[in-house]
């Protein structure tokens, strides 16, 4: 494969693959911008909804069985109610079971009494903006949204490559190509060195 070829290979890659990581970097640039201003999330509160339910006789039997009941209990409960979050720990204490899940959109306490069943849920549903921090951060997200954001970085990098290949493949510009890689190359240093702390 000559260079003309190489080039030409590059731009096709480098366009249908801008199609989905523009929208994507163009998301997480703007939840960026959210997470490096926290302030703009001062006064904003999760909204709390408690709710009551019973956990099915038969569920609630197996699941004190377990070792661990905590997940099964959580399972029971999503079948009778709508939940925010993913599973994240339970404790059993007194006949009780206080359940833990958390997500992007907010976060689900329940309590279950081990002896009738009965479940008391407080639902804590964050507002957008603090959602999408959350989403940037990633941290709370589930599996698939996690893969997204690897999928997404990998994109960057790979675009970002490609379009330095395709900068360098401008011979008459490229002295002023290698410049301009040197200078950024030496901002980016200089900003690392004497504004990070």
């Amino acid at each position: 494969m000559n260079w003309g070829t190489f080039f030409r290979w590059s731009r096709w890659l480098h366009g249908y693959l801008s199609a989905f990581a523009f929208l994507s970097l163009m998301f997480f640039s703007a939840t960026g911008l959210v997470l490096n201003h926290q302030d703009w999330l001062d006064g904003l509160q999760p909204k709390d909804v408690m709710s009551v339910t019973t956990v099915d006789p038969a569920a609630l039997a197996a699941a004190t069985r377990l070792t661990d009941p905590g997940p099964a209990l959580a399972k029971a409960v999503a079948a009778k109610a709508s939940l925010l979050g993913a599973y994240k720990s339970a404790e059993i204490a007194d006949g009780e079971a206080l359940i833990r899940l958390e997500g992007t959109k907010g976060t689900s306490d329940i309590a279950v009494d081990l002896a009738t069943g009965k479940a008391e849920i407080m639902l804590s549903r964050r507002p957008l903006l603090m959602t999408l921090d959350e989403l940037h951060k990633g941290r709370d997200a589930g599996a698939a949204w996690k893969l997204g954001i690897d999928i997404s970085a990998v994109l960057f990098l790979v675009l970002s490559v490609i379009g330095y290949l395709l900068f360098f493949s401008l011979r008459l510009r490229l002295k002023t190509s290698l410049l301009v890689t040197a200078a950024s190359i030496l901002l980016m240093v200089g900003a690392f060195y004497f504004l990070a702390t």
